[in-house]
């Protein structure tokens, strides 16, 4: 097996049927790297793409007898790649793990959309779904061989900060810097600062599944918002200004950043709140899962030296990271932010159980408003800079 591509996701897919004897299913947008991992973790397994026409042919019947030509009588797992592709993905995997009890199923979907609008009715209590995303910045490190050992850095960092940071036999700010301009799609692994790849992931590949679904009425409203959204990450986020900006309707606003979110190409941050009269109520932050992404819808690759949105960059940066393994290791916390309408404020605010630990996203330096330590004392706050992050 090869370890230099090792995510920190491995673990939970490679236990995952020693667990469960239920369908793997792996979810994340174009490109992340969801085909290389579960071929690399399960070399052995019959690997069928639905992109192939006659694969998907004989999938499309919904029939167990053709099935069984299909899959080879000694397969023991197999992998039905880009099932979203399918009428009805979620009919035929029901069939295989119905009618096929001794194989392994796993299948992919670039479209969390699409799966679970397909998939939730016929194979509800039939599956465990697991997400995908870009890189981590300690993938990254790890995969370009900086770093020997792949562990949760920035997950820790947040967590248990230490007053003195680490020092590192390699340069971490520029390392981050590179990060904060091209993003951490593993492509970007051995085609660093590849304008170009990003470019193109930014005008068809994001856009390709919901365009195959029909779920676009139209291309160039969605492209100027998700634009739109791109110059705004970090801020709050306006419903009925971005469509009177965009001269859309308001419903389609809020239905296209539904299907950017459930496409995994943005996220949204809801403000954290005991429900005091003056502080925000429902209004999100945008963030999106990747930086790179991001500049290039902005076509913005320019050195963080001279960005007035350096700092927004390092805090979507440092909010996702998080947000990744917080999903990854199943550690269980709620993630908002924290404004009053007087303009005090707190980037991020995780909550678990009788836990909440308020964190403060500067590029630079930067302390946690006193407003809101008057109001949790019990809170735990400290700051994330470049200096203290990993």
């Amino acid at each position: 097996m090869n370890t230099t591509c090792r995510r920190h996701i491995d673990e939970q897919i490679t236990t995952h049927f020693q667990k469960y004897k239920k369908i793997l299913v792996l979810l994340g947008a174009r490109q992340v790297g969801k085909t290389t991992l579960l071929k690399r973790l399960f070399p052995e397994a019959q690997y069928l793409l639905i992109d192939n026409q006659s694969v998907k042919n004989i999938l499309e019947r919904y029939d167990i007898s053709a099935y069984r030509q299909l899959i080879h009588p000694g397969a023991k797992t197999v992998i039905l790649d880009e099932i979203h592709l399918l009428s009805n993905p979620g009919r035929a995997a029901k069939i295989i793990f119905d009618q096929m009890p001794d194989i392994r199923l796993i299948i992919t979907g670039s479209s969390a959309l699409s799966i679970k609008n397909k998939t939730s009715e016929s194979l509800a209590g039939r599956k465990i779904d697991y997400h995908l995303f870009p890189l981590t910045c300690a993938e990254y490190i790890y995969q370009t061989g900086t770093e020997a050992i792949l562990a949760p850095h920035i997950s820790d960092a947040i967590l248990n900060p230490k007053k003195d940071t680490s020092l590192y036999p390699f340069d971490v700010t520029a390392i981050v810097e590179t990060i904060l301009r091209y993003g951490l799609y593993p492509d970007m692994v051995n085609s660093p600062a590849d304008e170009k790849y990003l470019h193109n992931l930014a005008g068809s590949v994001v856009f390709q599944d919901l365009l195959e679904l029909n779920l676009i009425e139209n291309r160039s409203s969605a492209v100027s918002l998700l634009k739109l959204l791109a110059y705004q990450i970090g801020n709050l986020i306006n419903y009925s200004e971005i469509a009177a900006r965009l001269t859309m309707d308001v419903r389609t606003v809020r239905r296209y950043i539904d299907m950017f979110e459930q496409s995994f190409i943005i996220f949204r941050l809801y403000p954290f709140s005991t429900n005091k009269r003056d502080e925000i109520g429902k209004t999100p932050k945008i963030y999106f899962y990747d930086v790179g992404l991001r500049n290039a819808l902005i076509e913005n690759f320019s050195e963080l030296s001279v960005r007035s949105d350096r700092g927004a960059l390092f805090e979507n940066f440092i909010i996702g990271e998080f947000l990744k393994l917080n999903t990854y290791f199943d550690l269980g916390y709620s993630l908002n932010y924290w404004r009053l309408k007087q303009g005090s404020e707190v980037d991020l605010v995780l909550q678990k159980e009788n836990t909440c630990i308020a964190v403060e996203v500067k590029y630079s330096a930067g302390t946690i408003t006193t407003a809101f330590k008057h109001r949790y004392p019990k809170a735990t706050t400290h700051t994330i800079t470049i200096d203290n992050f990993y």
